[in-house]
């Protein structure tokens, strides 16, 4: 019968209910893993080459050599073991590379240090394997002989692991590809193109929550995604200028003065008047906390790639949710600057990221519920009658929102720019070139206003290349074979 081992027996032997883990390891006859409906990896060791003793801090060095890094659950778990069985099992060999990492890890979760009475000796550890995950600059840790290169403080720190996956989009130069598709078309198309993506991600963005901005919102979009990246990093995520930024993409009855300060939540009204909590925001008191967590989560990946930082800023953002409204904007806004001040996309281009999104919905709703539905399945709260939540247990699940592991949404991310770049992008360019096309050839059958060249394509693009029949009378100087010469020009041109 096959056994828990490291995080998993952890968490079975403190019965803790309100962590959830994407890695579990058992020992059993022979190696082997498997990977659940859910996503979640089991991982078989063979008894022969592993065994630990029923002893929680072996069962946490197993946990950080073999599962994935959970700081949920190790902060969890320190909350149960005494200061000085911690101390004492590190006292046995201070110069261990996991005597090492314990104690510094301890200090980092519990916000308070360990007394010790000896020195640790030898040299400096990396707290990460960059192997394993994606590491930030490196921070030295004296007490703990400790290179520091997590992603961000205590305050807020992610975790993203190096898949497969994430190295594959990692090593694909985005500025190259984009490169050679302009010089692949004339200039003019290129630009016409861009000018063009600025509108269609403004609109997607808005019609991913379901709103229709009016021309005059558009507008003010437009012209703060043409000023991502101008601003310097130490400011972008200052509280002030954010909420600057929320004021231009909201209604202006909805513009706000600073972070919220009250319990906020992410619900859908159900047919009988019930709703549907979909996600708890961090409570108001964690709200300014996380945010300086995130600032330096920007200035602490300055050495990773332009994918984490986007995936890591962009989403942490909006899983604390620091505004009533227009979190969902400011997220997608967030990858666009941070892809732009990292040099990935040049100064007056754009990957319309929002309108892949759009078009890939049920997928963005997924990597969204990766880490919301497991907050909803380990967070207590109270609904009153007015709608105003409350957070029960939020000792027990603070951790869960200063440490989330972002791998999936990095990978999302990945993809989503990848598929941009080399699919919506280059479709965007062929419609423009076709468009010219096929407007020069209709005007050669029928030398009409370009006003209603524009309406004649509008509504044979709408029908597939068929002219309908109740617009007829809006073209009734033209005759019916000359109607037929432009859907068969649409046909070609189009190739339908």
């Amino acid at each position: 019968m096959e056994q828990k081992i490291g995080f998993s027996w952890l968490k079975e032997f403190y019965k803790l209910n309100k962590c959830s883990l994407k890695h579990q390891s058992f020992i059993g006859k022979k190696d082997g893993i498997e990977i659940t409906s859910k996503g979640i990896v089991l991982q078989v060791f063979r008894s022969s080459k592993f065994a630990v003793e029923n002893n929680p801090l072996e069962h946490l060095v197993f946990g950080l050599k073999y599962d994935y890094l959970d700081f949920h659950l190790l902060k969890s778990v320190f909350k149960k073991i005494p200061e000085k069985e911690i101390i004492a099992f590190i006292g046995n060999s201070p110069s261990g590379i996991y005597s090492k990492k314990i104690g510094f890890l301890f200090e980092f979760l519990m916000d308070k240090s360990l007394d010790i009475d000896f020195v640790i000796p030898g040299n400096y550890v990396d707290l990460l394997d960059e192997k394993k995950y994606i590491v930030g600059k490196t921070v030295k840790n004296s007490k703990w002989k400790i290179n520091d290169n997590l992603l961000g403080t205590p305050d807020f720190c992610p975790i993203v692991r190096k898949t497969a996956e994430i190295e594959i989009f990692q090593s694909i130069d985005i500025s190259a590809q984009i490169m050679q598709l302009r010089k692949e078309y004339p200039l003019d198309i290129f630009t016409r193109a861009t000018n063009y993506l600025y509108g269609k991600e403004t609109k997607s963005s808005y019609e991913i929550e379901h709103e229709k901005p009016s021309p005059k919102r558009i507008e003010r979009f437009v012209s703060l995604l043409m000023k991502a990246g101008t601003v310097a990093e130490d400011n972008m995520f200052d509280e002030g200028y954010l909420t600057l930024l929320q004021n231009e993409i909201v209604d202006p009855r909805f513009a706000v003065k600073r972070y919220r300060d009250f319990q906020n939540y992410v619900g859908q009204s159900l047919p009988n008047y019930s709703e549907m909590l979909h996600y708890i925001c961090p409570p108001p008191e964690l709200v300014h906390s996380l945010m300086h967590g995130l600032k330096e989560v920007a200035l602490k990946t300055g050495t990773a790639s332009a994918l984490v930082r986007a995936s890591t800023l962009s989403f942490g953002f909006v899983f604390i949710h620091p505004f009533e409204d227009g979190n969902g904007r400011l997220h997608r806004f967030l990858i666009h600057d941070t892809l732009v001040r990292d040099k990935v996309v040049q100064d007056g281009l754009i990957i319309p990221v929002s309108a892949h999104i759009l078009n890939n919905l049920k997928e963005y709703d997924g990597v969204l519920e990766d880490f919301s539905k497991v907050l909803m399945q380990i967070i207590d709260y109270e609904k009153d009658d007015k709608g105003n939540v409350r957070v029960l247990n939020l000792e027990e699940i603070e951790s869960y929102y200063r440490f989330p592991d972002l791998t999936v949404q990095t990978s999302f991310l990945g993809k989503t720019i990848q598929e941009t770049v080399m699919t919506d992008i280059p479709n965007e360019l062929e419609f423009i070139m076709r468009y010219d096309e096929l407007r020069l050839s209709i005007q050669e059958i029928v030398d009409m206003p370009d006003a209603e060249i524009s309406r004649m394509i509008l509504f044979l693009h709408q029908n597939k290349g068929i002219f309908p029949k109740r617009r007829r009378k809006d073209f009734a100087k033209l005759i019916d074979s000359e109607i037929e010469l432009m859907e068969k020009e649409y046909l070609t041109i189009f190739e339908m």
